[in-house]
């Protein structure tokens, strides 16, 4: 082990000596070799970046890896069971879902049905058991939201991320004037319609005034506010937050092995409800996706590497041709082929590696001016971070490309013959 340690230093050390005696031909063999190593890292950090941008967007739409979603019809006894069951637990956290319309009272909203108010959902419909028929009366300075009634913080199930003002506390007393929280097109709704501070919904006893708190980015593309549960109950009993006619929502998000679940499926079984229950599993479900997209683009990064490799091949064999007679002269005084092929191969790689460093520190910095840049912009990149994987893949390529490239012409060397110094 100390002979193999001692070569290993050697080589190490000559390897540099040789590199700053020919400075010229490292800077070739890097520049050959910076496009394929910067390809492998761009690649890396952009799958990276790409990937966890993806399952933001759909952790924030469906909810964190392991999160347990319990759905269900609407009826009106299954909202108080709901209620009930997850009051002042931690592990559980039920959303019921209303129609509430923000503005002018006795006036049709200008987004009928909460319709992004770039989509026509078509007018505002009164449904009963004779059947639908559009509702009476003018549209006018209103906003129709889907109002999502909270019984705790669901971010610890699904990151909604705060784009100003906050979240909802559910740590003090509920207020007799519900606080809301919107999503960007609510927001960016009341910010096109000023509307009157005035809100009604279907079944309450009384129209209430809403206070904004802050405006949340849920991956909804459709106008919706939230609130808490206590809050709203004060106005409209759990019982009337089921109306079929009004699309509305019923969901619990739970943790695995959280004991409500069981309860609360017993509880709707009894009354004729099947509950349909699944686990989140965004990751596993995006893998294949995620594995093609990584296999097509390494793919065409790994065939610019392969021509940075053939450069530096060339360039090695081309340093091995000049020094013939300097290995051949070691060979002469005792050298061992394995130390000769070990000072080719250190050459190689440790120019392979600072090619490495050269392309991630390009890649860190070039990342860092794109977010300066367009950060703002564009969601993806805000908060962006250089992705350790790409770091970790530029060593690895220029390890390989330093192996590879270096392979030939260590043989080469470790082959030359004692007698190539006589003849020189």
């Amino acid at each position: 082990m100390r002979r193999l340690s001692g070569r290993f230093r050697s080589s190490l050390i000559i390897g540099i000596q040789g590199i700053r005696a020919r400075k010229l031909r490292t800077l070739l063999s890097m520049i050959s070799l910076f496009l394929g190593v910067l390809a492998v890292v761009v690649v890396q950090a952009g799958a990276s970046i790409a990937e966890r941008a993806l399952l933001a967007d759909l952790e924030i739409q469906q909810g964190y890896d392991g999160t347990r979603v319990m759905d269900m019809a609407i009826q009106p006894e299954a909202t108080e069971i709901l209620a009930d069951s997850v009051r002042g637990r931690e592990d559980a956290v039920a959303m019921l879902g209303v129609s509430g319309i923000v503005g002018e009272p006795g006036v049709l909203p200008v987004n009928p049905g909460g319709a992004p108010l770039d989509q026509d959902w078509g007018p505002a419909m009164i449904c009963n058991d004779q059947g639908c028929e559009p509702a009476p009366g003018v549209k006018g300075q209103a906003v129709e939201v889907r109002l999502t009634a909270l019984s705790g913080d669901v971010r610890k199930f699904r990151p909604y991320r705060t784009i100003s003002g906050q979240w909802l506390d559910f740590t003090r007393m509920p207020s007799m004037s519900p606080k809301l929280v919107l999503n960007q097109p609510a927001a960016d709704a009341f910010q096109q319609y000023h509307v009157p501070a005035e809100m009604r919904v279907g079944g309450a006893a009384a129209n209430v005034t809403p206070q904004f708190v802050g405006v949340v980015d849920d991956g909804d593309v459709q106008p919706r506010a939230y609130v808490r549960l206590d809050e709203l109950t004060t106005w409209l009993p759990p019982s009337r937050m089921a109306d079929p006619s009004t699309g509305g929502e019923m969901r619990l998000l739970m943790t695995q092995g959280s004991p409500v679940e069981p309860v609360v499926s017993a509880k709707l079984k009894a009354l004729g409800v099947e509950p349909y229950v699944q686990t989140i599993e965004t990751r596993k479900e995006q893998e294949k996706q995620l594995t093609l997209m990584r296999l097509v683009f390494f793919s065409m990064a790994g065939l610019v590497l392969l021509i940075g490799v053939a450069g530096i091949l060339n360039v090695g064999l081309a340093t091995v041709g000049e020094r013939v007679e300097e290995f051949a002269l070691r060979r002469a005084v005792g050298t061992p082929r394995t130390l000769l092929a070990g000072i080719v191969l250190a050459e190689t790689l440790l120019t392979g590696l600072l090619t490495a460093a050269a392309a991630i520190g390009v890649s860190a910095a070039g990342l860092k001016v794109v977010t300066m840049l367009v950060g703002d912009s564009q969601p993806i990149l805000r908060d962006v971070q250089f992705p350790w994987e790409a770091g970790v893949a530029g060593i690895v390529a220029g390890i390989i490309a330093g192996v590879l490239g270096g392979f030939v012409p260590a043989l080469r060397a470790a082959g030359i013959p004692i007698a190539t110094v006589m003849r020189a």
